[in-house]
Protein backbone atom coordinates (compact mmCIF):
# COMPACT_ATOMS: atom_id res chain seq x y z
CA UNK A 1 0.00 0.00 0.00
CA UNK A 2 2.81 2.42 0.89
CA UNK A 3 4.49 1.73 -2.45
CA UNK A 4 1.27 2.61 -4.28
CA UNK A 5 0.94 5.91 -2.41
CA UNK A 6 4.54 6.83 -3.09
CA UNK A 7 4.17 5.88 -6.76
CA UNK A 8 0.98 7.94 -7.00
CA UNK A 9 2.73 10.96 -5.43
CA UNK A 10 5.70 10.64 -7.78
CA UNK A 11 3.42 10.41 -10.82
CA UNK A 12 1.29 13.37 -9.69
CA UNK A 13 4.34 15.51 -8.94
CA UNK A 14 5.97 14.64 -12.24
CA UNK A 15 2.78 15.41 -14.16
CA UNK A 16 2.32 18.79 -12.52
CA UNK A 17 5.96 19.74 -13.00
CA UNK A 18 5.90 18.67 -16.62
CA UNK A 19 2.84 20.84 -17.27
CA UNK A 20 3.80 23.96 -15.34
CA UNK A 21 6.20 26.42 -16.88
CA UNK A 22 9.19 27.44 -14.85
CA UNK A 23 10.17 31.09 -14.49
CA UNK A 24 13.03 30.42 -16.89
CA UNK A 25 10.63 28.92 -19.46
CA UNK A 26 8.36 31.96 -19.26
CA UNK A 27 11.29 34.36 -19.55
CA UNK A 28 12.61 32.46 -22.57
CA UNK A 29 9.20 32.79 -24.20
CA UNK A 30 9.32 36.51 -23.39
CA UNK A 31 12.67 36.75 -25.18
CA UNK A 32 11.18 34.90 -28.16
CA UNK A 33 8.20 37.29 -28.01
CA UNK A 34 10.59 40.26 -28.24
CA UNK A 35 12.46 38.66 -31.13
CA UNK A 36 9.17 38.16 -32.98
CA UNK A 37 8.29 41.81 -32.28
CA UNK A 38 11.60 43.02 -33.68
CA UNK A 39 11.11 40.85 -36.77
CA UNK A 40 7.55 42.11 -37.27
CA UNK A 41 6.12 38.62 -36.88
CA UNK A 42 2.73 39.52 -35.39
CA UNK A 43 1.31 36.01 -35.61
CA UNK A 44 4.23 34.56 -33.67
CA UNK A 45 3.96 37.37 -31.12
CA UNK A 46 0.28 36.59 -30.51
CA UNK A 47 1.04 32.88 -30.22
CA UNK A 48 3.80 33.49 -27.66
CA UNK A 49 1.72 36.04 -25.75
CA UNK A 50 -1.01 33.43 -25.24
CA UNK A 51 1.59 31.08 -23.78
CA UNK A 52 3.10 33.75 -21.53
CA UNK A 53 -0.11 35.33 -20.18
CA UNK A 54 -1.14 32.53 -17.79
CA UNK A 55 2.28 32.68 -16.13
CA UNK A 56 3.16 36.39 -16.11
CA UNK A 57 3.50 36.24 -12.30
CA UNK A 58 6.68 34.23 -12.90
CA UNK A 59 8.28 37.17 -14.73
CA UNK A 60 10.27 39.77 -12.82
CA UNK A 61 8.15 42.92 -12.24
CA UNK A 62 10.01 45.11 -14.75
CA UNK A 63 9.91 42.35 -17.35
CA UNK A 64 6.18 41.90 -16.74
CA UNK A 65 5.52 45.62 -17.25
CA UNK A 66 7.59 45.63 -20.41
CA UNK A 67 5.69 42.57 -21.67
CA UNK A 68 2.33 44.21 -20.92
CA UNK A 69 3.44 47.35 -22.75
CA UNK A 70 4.51 45.39 -25.83
CA UNK A 71 1.31 43.35 -25.70
CA UNK A 72 -0.79 46.52 -25.44
CA UNK A 73 0.95 47.96 -28.50
CA UNK A 74 0.40 44.68 -30.34
CA UNK A 75 -3.33 44.84 -29.57
CA UNK A 76 -3.47 48.52 -30.45
CA UNK A 77 -1.88 47.86 -33.84
CA UNK A 78 -4.36 45.01 -34.37
CA UNK A 79 -7.33 47.36 -33.68
CA UNK A 80 -8.17 45.53 -30.44
CA UNK A 81 -8.70 48.69 -28.39
CA UNK A 82 -10.32 46.97 -25.41
CA UNK A 83 -7.36 44.64 -24.93
CA UNK A 84 -4.88 47.45 -25.59
CA UNK A 85 -6.53 49.62 -22.94
CA UNK A 86 -6.49 46.74 -20.45
CA UNK A 87 -2.73 46.27 -20.73
CA UNK A 88 -1.82 49.96 -21.04
CA UNK A 89 -3.73 50.50 -17.78
CA UNK A 90 -1.57 47.82 -16.14
CA UNK A 91 1.54 49.55 -17.45
CA UNK A 92 0.46 52.99 -16.28
CA UNK A 93 -0.48 51.60 -12.85
CA UNK A 94 2.94 50.00 -12.46
CA UNK A 95 4.87 52.90 -14.04
CA UNK A 96 2.72 56.03 -13.54
CA UNK A 97 5.38 58.35 -14.97
CA UNK A 98 5.73 56.42 -18.25
CA UNK A 99 3.94 58.92 -20.45
CA UNK A 100 3.95 56.78 -23.61
CA UNK A 101 1.30 54.47 -22.12
CA UNK A 102 -0.68 57.54 -21.03
CA UNK A 103 -0.61 58.95 -24.57
CA UNK A 104 -1.83 55.63 -25.95
CA UNK A 105 -4.60 55.42 -23.36
CA UNK A 106 -5.71 58.98 -24.02
CA UNK A 107 -5.97 58.44 -27.75
CA UNK A 108 -7.61 55.02 -27.37
CA UNK A 109 -10.28 56.47 -25.08
CA UNK A 110 -11.19 59.20 -27.56
CA UNK A 111 -10.87 57.01 -30.64
CA UNK A 112 -14.65 56.54 -30.87
CA UNK A 113 -15.49 60.20 -30.28
CA UNK A 114 -12.90 61.93 -32.44
CA UNK A 115 -14.60 63.82 -35.23
CA UNK A 116 -17.79 64.04 -33.11
CA UNK A 117 -16.71 67.02 -31.03
CA UNK A 118 -20.12 68.65 -31.38
CA UNK A 119 -22.13 65.65 -30.12
CA UNK A 120 -21.73 65.72 -26.36
CA UNK A 121 -23.67 62.89 -24.72
CA UNK A 122 -23.04 60.65 -21.71
CA UNK A 123 -20.71 58.34 -23.66
CA UNK A 124 -18.73 61.31 -24.98
CA UNK A 125 -18.40 62.79 -21.50
CA UNK A 126 -17.23 59.49 -19.99
CA UNK A 127 -14.64 58.90 -22.70
CA UNK A 128 -13.41 62.49 -22.61
CA UNK A 129 -13.04 62.40 -18.83
CA UNK A 130 -11.19 59.09 -19.04
CA UNK A 131 -8.86 60.43 -21.74
CA UNK A 132 -8.00 63.85 -20.34
CA UNK A 133 -5.67 62.88 -17.45
CA UNK A 134 -3.70 60.63 -19.80
CA UNK A 135 -3.52 63.21 -22.56
CA UNK A 136 -2.40 65.84 -20.07
CA UNK A 137 0.41 63.63 -18.76
CA UNK A 138 1.54 62.93 -22.33
CA UNK A 139 1.35 66.60 -23.24
CA UNK A 140 3.38 67.61 -20.20
CA UNK A 141 6.12 65.13 -20.99
CA UNK A 142 6.17 65.41 -24.77
CA UNK A 143 4.44 68.61 -25.93
CA UNK A 144 2.54 68.18 -29.15
CA UNK A 145 0.29 70.74 -30.83
CA UNK A 146 -2.29 68.13 -31.87
CA UNK A 147 -2.58 66.71 -28.37
CA UNK A 148 -2.90 70.18 -26.88
CA UNK A 149 -5.63 71.04 -29.38
CA UNK A 150 -7.53 67.86 -28.51
CA UNK A 151 -7.25 68.58 -24.77
CA UNK A 152 -8.63 72.09 -25.29
CA UNK A 153 -11.48 70.87 -27.51
CA UNK A 154 -12.45 68.25 -24.94
CA UNK A 155 -12.53 70.80 -22.11
CA UNK A 156 -14.52 73.27 -24.24
CA UNK A 157 -17.03 70.59 -25.18
CA UNK A 158 -17.31 69.58 -21.54
CA UNK A 159 -17.81 73.27 -20.73
CA UNK A 160 -15.09 73.01 -18.10
CA UNK A 161 -13.51 76.46 -18.27
CA UNK A 162 -11.92 76.07 -14.85
CA UNK A 163 -9.94 73.00 -15.95
CA UNK A 164 -9.09 74.63 -19.28
CA UNK A 165 -7.79 77.78 -17.58
CA UNK A 166 -5.70 75.83 -15.05
CA UNK A 167 -4.22 73.53 -17.73
CA UNK A 168 -0.82 75.29 -17.96
CA UNK A 169 -0.28 74.92 -14.20
CA UNK A 170 -1.17 71.21 -14.28
CA UNK A 171 1.08 70.59 -17.28
CA UNK A 172 3.98 72.32 -15.54
CA UNK A 173 3.53 70.14 -12.45
CA UNK A 174 3.20 66.93 -14.48
CA UNK A 175 6.36 67.43 -16.50
CA UNK A 176 8.62 66.94 -13.49
CA UNK A 177 8.55 63.12 -13.49
CA UNK A 178 8.52 61.96 -17.08
CA UNK A 179 9.72 58.53 -18.12
CA UNK A 180 10.00 57.81 -21.83
CA UNK A 181 11.62 54.37 -21.85
CA UNK A 182 10.78 51.18 -20.00
CA UNK A 183 13.55 48.89 -18.92
CA UNK A 184 13.08 45.22 -18.31
CA UNK A 185 16.37 45.02 -16.39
Amino acid sequence: MLKKIILLLVVATTASLARAQTAEDVYNKYLDFNEARMNGNTGRQMELAEKILPDTAKLQPKVRVSFYNSLAKLYEDDSQSINAIKYYKMVSAAQPDYYVAHRALGYLYIKDISGKQTVVDAAYIAKAKAALPHLERAQACDPDDNTLTIIKILYRNLKDDKALNSLPVRLEALKKNCVDLLSDQ
